[in-house]
Order: C-alpha cells, then sequence, then structure tokens
C-alpha cells in the first residue's frame, strides 16, 4: 500500500474521530489525563463473581432505582391499588416483567399450577375444566402487545399533577406473551349450542377474591385474544395473574383478566359490578360513554421528563418516547419543542406488532433555551392523538378513564423539566 494514502487515512480518522467527540462531550481531554482511562482500576484487579453468584439474574445494584413506584395517597390500602412502571428509565419497547406495572382488586394471590382449574361453561356443546397441563398442550402463538389501564394519566384531566412519566403514564407495559388464542378453547368445547354468534358475548373472571369479572363481544375473543401463560418468555409473575391470564389485545387492562379461571358464554353482557361501578366514562352531564374498551392512540416522552433531566448542558440531544394504539399500529409520531406551535416528525424505532408499543427518537441539537416539549401520535386508521382542549371539549373533565391528550413538560435552561398544562 502507499505510505503517503495510509498515513494520511490515519490523520482522517484521528480528525473525524477529535470532532465528533467534541461534538458530544468535548471535555475530557481539556481537563487533562482522565485515570479512569489511564490508571488501573480494582475492579481489573481482582476476580468477579462467580456464575452460581446469582441463581436468577437481577440487575446490578447501580440500578437500583429503575423500579416500579406506588402513590401511597392515591388509594386507601395496596391491596387494592396500583403502581406504575418506570417508562422513564427504560429504552427499546419490551417491558422487564419485574419493572412492569401492578393492578389488584383484591392483592395478588399465589395460585400454583398443579391446582390451577379453567372452565369454560354456559351456551357451549360441551362444559369443560381444563388443567395447567392440558392448556400446554394446545398449539401456541406468540405476540408482544401493550397492556394499558383505563385510568393511565387519568389524574391529568383537571391539569397537571403528577410530576413523572412513570406517574403520568406508568400504567402500561409491554410484554410478548405466549399462550393459546381464546377462540381454540372455545371450540373445543363447541359454540354450536350458541347459535348466531354475533349477538353472544364471553363472560370472564379470575380466580382471586375480587374474581374481577368482565364481558367480552364474541367478535373480540374468537379475534385476537389469548389464554396466556408466559411473558418475556418465562412464566408469569404472581402479579401479573401467574399461572394463566387473559391478553386482549389493544383494549383497556382491566379486561386482561388475571388468574384466569372461568369463561362463560352468555346471551347478553353480563354487566357486574366492575363494568357498572367502574371503568365507564361519565361526561359533564351525567351520562356514560358505555363500552369504551379500546385504548385511543397516544405517546409521551420518556426523557427528557420529570425524572429524566437533561444532564449535559447544550448540544447535541436525543428526545425520546413512546407511543401506541388499540386500533393497530403507530404511523407517525410528531414532537413539538415549543408546546405544538411548530412539529417535528421523529424517527421511529423497530416496527413491532400492532397493539404494541412504538419507540420514537427526536435526534436534535439543544441551545439551552427553555422547551415546551410534546409528543403527537397518529396510527394506521388515521386517528390523531388530541390536546386536552379537544378532549375536554367532547367529555368534560369529570372523566378518569381514557385520557389519551398530548403531553407537556417545561424544560428549563438548567434541563429540568416539570409537568405543565398546555392544553
Amino acid at each position: 500500500m502507499d505510505e503517503t494514502k495510509k498515513t494520511s487515512r490515519r490523520a482522517f480518522l484521528r480528525g473525524s474521530a477529535a470532532v465528533a467527540a467534541g461534538s458530544v462531550a468535548g471535555t475530557a481531554a481539556a481537563n487533562g489525563p482522565d485515570p479512569l482511562i489511564t490508571e488501573l482500576q480494582d475492579w481489573a484487579s481482582y476476580t468477579g463473581a462467580g456464575v452460581d453468584e446469582t441463581p436468577y439474574g437481577l440487575p446490578i445494584r447501580f440500578e437500583q432505582h429503575v423500579v416500579r413506584r406506588n402513590v401511597e395517597w392515591l388509594t386507601a390500602s395496596p391491596i387494592s391499588s396500583i403502581n406504575f412502571t418506570p417508562i422513564h428509565a427504560l429504552d427499546g419497547t419490551i417491558t422487564p416483567q419485574g419493572c412492569a406495572f401492578e393492578r389488584h382488586h383484591s392483592g395478588a394471590i399465589e395460585l400454583a399450577k398443579e391446582d390451577y382449574r379453567l372452565m369454560i361453561n354456559g351456551l357451549v356443546d360441551r362444559p369443560l375444566v381444563f388443567t395447567y397441563e392440558d392448556i400446554e398442550r394446545f398449539p401456541r402463538e406468540n405476540h408482544v402487545y401493550f397492556c394499558e389501564c383505563a385510568a393511565n394519566t387519568g389524574m391529568e384531566w383537571a391539569g397537571a399533577q403528577l410530576n413523572g412519566a412513570q406517574f403520568t403514564h406508568g400504567m402500561i407495559h409491554n410484554m410478548e406473551y405466549t399462550g393459546v388464542p381464546l377462540r381454540t378453547l372455545l371450540n373445543e368445547a363447541g359454540l354450536g349450542s350458541a347459535g348466531e354468534l354475533s349477538d353472544k358475548w364471553v363472560y370472564v373472571e379470575g380466580a382471586d377474591a375480587s374474581s374481577n369479572g368482565r364481558s367480552i363481544p364474541m367478535e373480540k375473543a374468537l379475534d385476537d385474544v389469548l389464554v396466556a401463560f408466559k411473558a418475556n418468555g418465562e412464566a408469569l409473575r404472581m402479579e401479573h395473574g401467574y399461572p394463566v391470564r387473559l391478553v386482549v389485545p389493544g383494549w383497556e387492562g382491566n379486561m386482561w383478566v388475571k388468574w384466569l379461571r372461568r369463561i362463560e358464554v352468555v346471551d347478553r353482557a353480563v354487566e357486574s359490578r366492575e363494568e357498572t361501578s367502574k371503568y365507564t366514562d361519565v361526561y359533564e352531564d351525567g351520562t356514560a360513554r358505555k363500552w369504551t374498551w379500546v385504548m385511543d392512540a397516544k405517546s409521551v416522552i420518556t426523557s427528557p421528563s420529570p425524572q429524566m433531566p437533561i444532564p449535559h448542558g447544550a448540544g447535541p440531544l436525543v428526545i425520546s418516547g413512546l407511543a401506541w394504539s388499540g386500533h393497530g399500529k403507530i404511523t407517525r409520531v410528531d414532537v413539538s419543542k415549543d408546546g405544538g406551535i411548530t412539529w417535528q416528525t421523529a424517527r421511529l424505532g423497530r416496527q413491532g406488532e400492532a397493539k404494541a408499543l412504538t419507540r420514537f427518537y427526536l435526534d436534535t441539537e439543544w441551545d439551552g433555551v427553555p422547551m415546551l416539549l410534546q409528543s403527537r401520535a397518529i396510527d394506521e386508521t388515521g386517528y390523531v392523538q388530541p390536546t386536552k382542549a379537544q378532549l375536554r371539549e367532547k367529555r368534560g373533565e369529570n372523566a378518569v378513564y381514557h385520557n389519551n391528550c398530548i403531553q407537556t413538560w417545561f424544560v428549563n435552561a438548567e434541563g429540568i423539566a416539570e409537568n405543565v398544562e398546555v392544553s
């Protein structure tokens, strides 16, 4: 090789590296040699933990802050309560089971696989009872879906309340579920006795004290509902319905009945306690929206956000967040740095299945000027995530559920973010 060309290439690479480093950080060289680079460190001076140190792998202690959190004053007791996924501290789309939010109506129960039974009864040809082992023998499928509590962002109807993406939007997780399509089990029991299926329902309930019974239209039951027994490749956690739960893609989380024990084919919605005393959207005039199952398109910027300030000052900045829709795939996310006056189209991460979380990024430059950060999701039906004012115009401020409004973070010149009201 020509020595002149070799030297020239080396010089070019050195120069490019220097420019790249300077554009992002550029401080280490100015402060002199970094002892973390130039000096031998303790962790390189002795052997580390053996392979059996932690039989079930746990996060390293430096990440102990990445945990679910609750809001103590939100409910009277943790037995019937909720905690929140630390979405601000995660990236990609898959939620680790240990970080996925919990919602219980009477506490999480311990139910062993050998004690598990699932009954299918009602308008079926053959009422059946399945064991856990029976369910595992049916052909299974794997799908990634988001699960969102209907009350996610519910505190924000009347204005900015909770200071953190974890608390405003953390009643959500996104996991790969393994299970048997519900239609497979219904067909095993036989639906001939039900007659015309277009007006039939299934009523599902759990084995816990509350049972959380819910009615699901037969059309949905025969579509994409799963009877799931694994999440992210391993058994469900106790708090997520071990050993078997229902997965109802795109629909509000209270339909995803945990510790699933009974599926009854019926000729009308049961309208149980959980379907009437809760999970109904009340308008200003006192009337209520009924059967509001689908979670509409929604998004939130997770970084920067109140729990994730900008640590590095002005310069290159990655704005990141999550978007989702119960109607299908997210096709576009726009990001505004000025409270919705102007918008830029974000870069979408790797697209997964419909009714799953989508990660978005806006790779930008921050000049240190305060920002009003917003994101706006658009799904494959053309639905555009609304502003707070647009939602209030339709539904007032009495609602609790299905708040999918555009969220605003105010970021000051120091990079600290705060939940603010921009309607």
